[in-house]
């Protein structure tokens, strides 16, 4: 196995160009991935790191769908265990702790409070919800979550990295939370782990795969059209180039796409429904107030009905979450006005005389979980767990597919390990390594400790020449890979961006030129903080948008069309609103 800090994952990857040229040269990889979310991009790493030559494919970028906006929570599923799916929750146990270990420089610890209403409420309900007696939702009391998180303690009690579960009674409940509703009874805390950067995760998976694997190549924006004489045509959605691609084996990992992918390869002939997807929206407020009041701490609560909604601190903000809603068409979801007023009104709650006002709303997403179909019943009690449909070759599709159903941040590393196993085992391959105990990306020789990490960042600013201040905002945004960004940032004359001060030009460039980069929002969405930050503002998207332009040296109409295509899909998708000057005002005045 490889060693944490082994240098092969330090390889620059190839670009994106780079891969294109391989693939006009060698349309033939032995398994096509299709769909660049955490699942596909999971699955990917899997079969490259076995020696399997293999292409990634998303039609957009990569962590862009459903991976791009999950509640920003690596968890076990406590509530898992009412639908009785332990095994599930065993194992989500495991995975969080292992990117607990594997990736530490965004996966962290997480105190989470839940606040309980009453002390045997629920009771029945939950017994009747696991022997499938009953769908419905209500809330749960003291003695419920106390065997929940009983159950949590035993599955984690060989692979312990955080305290075990602990209730407080009402007066020390009080004396933590004085703004909880007077309704609330007591308190119990326990520990899950937060995800500071999941796109950036994402992203680093697949830089690792490309660097340690010359045969594994991966494209962004690349879509896959349809089966033409037995190939798949897979299209560059910026250029609109055609690649007729010939693999032995086809992944679908396209999550709420994957019966719109077996669609188009089946000729419209796909055999049954797969996915029965659901809507989750999440808001990012900005309320001081409540921001102080949760400290550390995340509120896993339940509202009247007993739909489990969540809110913590995020980038200085507060994240609240989230919906679960039937969805058919993944493409149009965006979080609704009444979704808004829903999850505020859930605040309430907990939170009764903490007022949310429409204008502290910074940011609002939406992604569809990719659950198995099921006709009726409640969303809640669709299964959270993962499978795979597998569809053997036939004439007219030359090679079996495998669609992978299901499946969430957590445990993106064990649906990758089977989903691959499955494919080696049908291809008749071996597998070479495990990616138990692999470190992700920036993880890998990551200072743990505030020692430690007091003593990297001196070190780090001794050699680049950058002020420790500069390194120590690094950081947490790369992990040890912070180390080549200072370089790359001291080699040549730099400054700070005159919107964001905190990041700088060539910060920026960096990511145009390492990271897959081809659009504004790539940058301001999945591969900085800057939008879930809430800290986007028309001047923002124009700065970084003009730092693209110059590197790409587009001409001036290109310039201006990606800043309004970003603009317009920032607001369609996440609620942006930009002021009503026109674009050609701020272009008059725009930054230097």
């Amino acid at each position: 196995m490889t060693q944490t800090g082994s240098t092969e994952f330090r390889r620059s990857p190839s670009t994106r160009e780079q891969r294109k040229a391989r693939l006009r040269a060698d349309p033939s990889p032995q398994v096509l991935v299709v769909g660049g979310g955490i699942n596909g991009i999971g699955t990917f790493r899997e079969l490259a790191l076995q020696g399997v030559k293999v292409l990634l494919a998303e039609k957009g970028d990569f962590c862009s769908g459903a991976s791009s906006a999950p509640s920003r929570m690596i968890h076990g599923g406590l509530r898992y265990l009412e639908n009785g799916e332990f095994s599930l929750v065993r194992e989500s146990l495991l995975e969080r702790n292992r990117l607990l270990t594997n990736a530490p420089h965004y996966v962290s610890p997480l105190p989470t409070t839940v606040p309980i209403f009453d002390y045997l409420s629920g009771a029945l309900g939950a017994a009747a919800r696991f022997v499938g007696l009953s769908e419905g939702n209500a809330r749960r009391g003291a003695l419920v979550i106390k065997l929940g998180l009983t159950l949590y303690d035993i599955l984690t009690r060989h692979n312990r990295l955080m305290p075990t579960h602990r209730f407080s009674g009402s007066r020390e409940t009080r004396r933590r939370w004085p703004d909880f509703a007077p309704e609330i009874k007591c308190s119990a805390t326990y520990y899950d782990a937060h995800i500071s950067y999941p796109e950036r995760l994402g992203l680093e998976l697949v830089q690792d795969t490309l660097s340690a694997c010359p045969d594994a190549s991966a494209l962004n924006y690349a879509g896959v059209e349809a089966i033409e004489g037995g190939k798949v045509v897979v299209r560059d959605m910026l250029t609109g180039e055609r690649f007729a691609v010939s693999p032995a084996y086809v992944v679908n990992a396209a999550g709420a796409w994957i019966d719109g992918v077996n669609g188009r390869m089946l000729g419209g002939r796909a055999e049954k429904r797969l996915i029965g997807g659901t809507k989750g929206s999440h808001l990012v407020v900005r309320n001081e107030r409540l921001l102080r009041e949760l400290g550390d701490n995340m509120v896993y609560y339940e509202n009247q009905e007993g739909r489990v909604c969540i809110m913590f601190a995020h980038f200085g903000n507060v994240l609240v979450g989230s919906t679960d809603i039937r969805v058919d068409n993944p493409e149009t979801v965006r979080c609704e006005a009444d979704e808004q007023a829903y999850m505020l009104e859930s605040v309430r709650t907990v939170f009764p005389n903490i007022r949310i006002a429409p204008e502290q709303i910074l940011y609002t997403y939406s992604g569809v979980r990719p659950l198995p179909y099921r006709e009726g019943g409640a969303t809640g009690t669709i299964s959270r767990d993962h499978s795979f449909h597998r569809r053997a070759a036939t004439a007219e599709c030359p090679f079996p597919i495998l669609s992978l159903i299901g499946g969430k941040w957590t445990t993106f590393r064990a649906f990758g390990e089977q989903a691959a196993d499955q494919v080696l085992k049908d291809l008749d391959m071996a597998r070479r390594r495990s990616t138990r105990e692999l470190a992700i990306g920036g993880g890998r020789e990551f200072p743990r400790t505030p020692e430690a990490r007091g003593e990297w960042i001196r070190r780090v600013s001794q050699e680049t020449g950058l002020a420790p201040h500069r390194i120590e905002e690094l950081l947490p945004r790369y992990g040890s890979a912070a180390r080549e960004v200072a370089a790359f940032i001291a080699a040549g004359a730099d400054a700070p961006l005159a919107t964001l001060p905190d990041y700088s030009r060539r910060e920026i460039l960096r990511i145009i030129r390492h990271e897959d980069v081809e659009t504004p929002e790539d940058i301001l969405v999945r591969r900085t903080a800057v939008a879930i930050a809430g800290r986007l503002t028309l001047a923002v998207v124009e700065e970084v948008t003009g730092i693209l332009a110059e590197d790409r040296r587009w001409a001036e109409a290109e310039r201006e069309k990606a800043l309004r295509d970003t603009v317009a899909s920032l607001s369609a998708r996440h609620g942006f609103v930009p002021p009503s000057r026109s674009l050609q005002d701020v272009e008059r005045n725009r930054i230097a």
